[in-house]
């Protein structure tokens, strides 16, 4: 498996969310600059089989422009199905000129969602002509179990696109995998040698043991909603091995309580203001 840090992981959400576009090469760049240890972001699968960098499956109107600037209207935007879109038909919408209601100081840039491969070979790049320290990387699988077949491929074959491309890559024994999806998480353990690192996203429940029950494999981060964690929750966790980042933290008043408690890094929409 990955090897453990020694130090704070700083993980940057979407990139630097709260500054940049998410999910863009301008934002993981900026990201980077800042001195985030992780890089996290979102993958969904195209048409023709590209592992995507996006938190939808389909075009935010929220986010997201048609060719030509045009507005998407909210009714629509599940009908901008990127399963359904080959790459270079993705690459014609604009993701990063619209403002976000959510994130209003955000630089606006035009960007386009990315290939995974586009952002490690960037981001190698960048890194080493600028003498950054290389990231690691924390790679979402968007998984619904709702829409396999629809806005997704089943899980055997999305973790099959995601992994192969990791490997191709050569970024295996720095990344984490995660997913809210069980039987995605499955999946990835299954794979006999891997390398990554495998997180489980919790976004309710408390209990530990209950959410850990519905594995049948003890994850190697647990990752859970920040106001979910308690003391005990750190304490239990780092008795089973199990390393916890909590997401997503924008406050310094939580991420002190919780660094106080011990946990092993945070998500954060806003890495300069956490670092």
């Amino acid at each position: 498996m990955a090897t453990s840090q020694t130090t704070f992981d700083l993980q940057g959400h979407r990139g630097c969310r709260g500054l940049m576009p998410e999910n863009t090469l301008p934002g993981f760049i900026k990201a980077v600059e800042l001195g985030v240890t992780t890089l996290e972001m979102d993958v969904v699968i195209s048409a023709d089989s590209q592992v995507v960098v996006s938190h939808e499956p389909w075009m935010s109107s929220e986010i997201c422009t048609k060719p030509g600037g045009i507005v998407i209207e909210k009714a629509e935007e599940k009908t901008l199905n990127l399963y359904k879109m080959d790459y270079p038909q993705i690459q014609g919408y604009d993701c990063g000129l619209k403002v976000n209601p959510k994130f209003p100081n955000q630089q606006k840039i035009n960007a386009v969602k990315p290939t995974l491969k586009m952002v490690v070979r960037m981001i190698r790049s960048f890194a080493e002509d600028n003498k950054y320290a290389q990231p690691r990387y924390n790679i979402e699988i968007k998984s619904d179990p709702k829409a396999y077949n629809e806005y997704q491929p089943e899980p055997a074959k999305f973790v099959d696109l995601v992994v192969t491309e990791i490997k191709r890559l050569g970024i295996e024994n720095i990344t984490t995998i995660q997913s809210f999806d069980v039987k995605v998480l499955e999946e990835l353990n299954k794979r006999e040698g891997h390398k990554y690192a495998i997180a489980y996203l919790v976004e309710k429940g408390k209990k530990l043991k209950k959410n850990l029950d519905k594995l049948t494999f003890k994850p190697d981060i647990y990752s859970p909603l920040y106001t979910l964690v308690t003391e005990a929750t750190v304490t239990e966790c780092h008795a089973q091995g199990i390393k916890i980042i909590p997401w997503t933290i924008n406050s310094i008043v939580d991420l002190d309580r919780l660094k106080g408690w011990g946990v092993d890094g945070g998500i954060t929409d806003f890495p300069d203001v956490v670092r």
